[in-house]
């Protein structure tokens, strides 16, 4: 199984204390270790996603559940409105992020902040997160926000300024519970449902005719 490159030193170290016990003939120890060792390995894993091609779609930006789907206005680094589409990813879902649409980053934005449990509404403004505008082809504007959660204390986001992806390609990942934000333009046809489980990179979020 693939695993995302952030996990090999939590998987280390877990296999480490695994080792510890059986060398200190502490059976619980060793096991306790390689029972994380198995989690975590699976919590890093990394499918690969087939994302679909036709034009005008957006997919989802992560694995999870869609907590909320809302219009608002100048959400960040974006201006006038736009809808936004909640995804929470619990710590059993895939946390690797991928791009919504193919298309180039003009602007990512670190903020520090705070880590209230990532479903909650003052989570959008006050956690830690990463935000990044990008636009397509067309010159439509798009934002997508990785916001940590109570567990999550880490964001990933390997996405530079004038890079450029293709739908779905893999941009970065959360730890251990979060949250991720897609802004869309309010033309966009909406394609889910709040509630409804979707898939990072395949799940289809919304399109334009």
């Amino acid at each position: 199984m693939k695993i995302a490159v952030e996990g090999y030193p939590f998987v280390l170290v877990a296999l480490a204390l695994s080792g510890l016990g059986f060398v200190l003939g502490w059976a619980s120890m060793a096991f306790a270790g390689v029972g994380l060792g198995v989690f975590l390995v699976w919590f890093f894993r990394d499918p690969e996603r087939r994302a679909p091609e036709a034009k005008g779609l957006v997919v989802a930006p992560a694995d999870g559940k869609i907590v909320s789907i809302v219009k608002i206005k100048n959400a960040p680094l974006l201006e006038g409105s736009q809808t936004r589409v909640s995804i929470f990813m619990s710590p059993f879902d895939v946390h690797i992020n991928r791009m919504p649409v193919k298309g180039t980053i003009e602007e990512v934005r670190h903020q520090d902040g705070k880590f209230f449990a990532a479903y909650k509404d003052q989570a959008v403004e006050q956690n830690e997160q990463n935000a990044m505008r990008i636009a397509d082809s067309e010159g439509r504007k798009f934002g997508v926000v990785q916001v940590a959660g109570f567990l999550a204390r880490r964001v990933v986001c390997k996405a530079r300024r004038g890079d450029t992806f293709n739908r779905g390609d893999r941009f970065g990942l959360i730890l251990f519970g979060s949250r991720t934000d897609l802004y869309m333009p309010p033309d966009a046809e909406i394609a889910i449902a709040e509630g409804q489980k979707v898939k990072g990179g395949e799940t289809v979020i919304g399109s334009f005719a």
